[in-house]
């Protein structure tokens, strides 16, 4: 069965369907804030995700990372290697990207099992 969290009229901010859940990309919601604080904003979402879809970070299976300023990426590693389960780290991708919202310094999507 598929599962829908946090619908809107574009998109489902999760899905899950055989036995995996994916996360849509996330993004802080101040977007004015700094790299760490956007980061753990965004590290948040997945969490209250992960919560809603019956799983946790430690089941994480894949994170991909978004920078539009790759020169963020220490500053955003220091904050995701503090959230990050250290015996259960998942697959990862970092790309420079260019987000829909100049003011965004970082979106993530994410892949875990249920």
């Amino acid at each position: 069965m598929i599962q829908r969290y946090q619908k809107g009229s574009r998109m489902s901010q999760a899905v899950s369907y055989g036995g995996l859940v994916y996360i849509a990309g996330q993004v802080a919601e101040n977007r004015k804030a700094g790299i760490e604080e956007q980061t753990r904003d965004v590290l948040a979402k997945i969490d209250t995700l992960l919560k809603e879809a019956g799983t946790d970070r430690s089941r994480l299976l894949a994170v991909d990372v978004f920078l539009p300023a790759i020169t963020d990426f220490e500053a955003m590693n220091g904050v995701y290697d503090s959230w990050i389960d250290i015996d259960n780290p998942p697959a990862r991708a970092c790309t420079e990207a260019r987000l829909a919202d100049p003011d965004l310094r970082v979106e993530m999507t994410a892949v875990a099992a249920l």
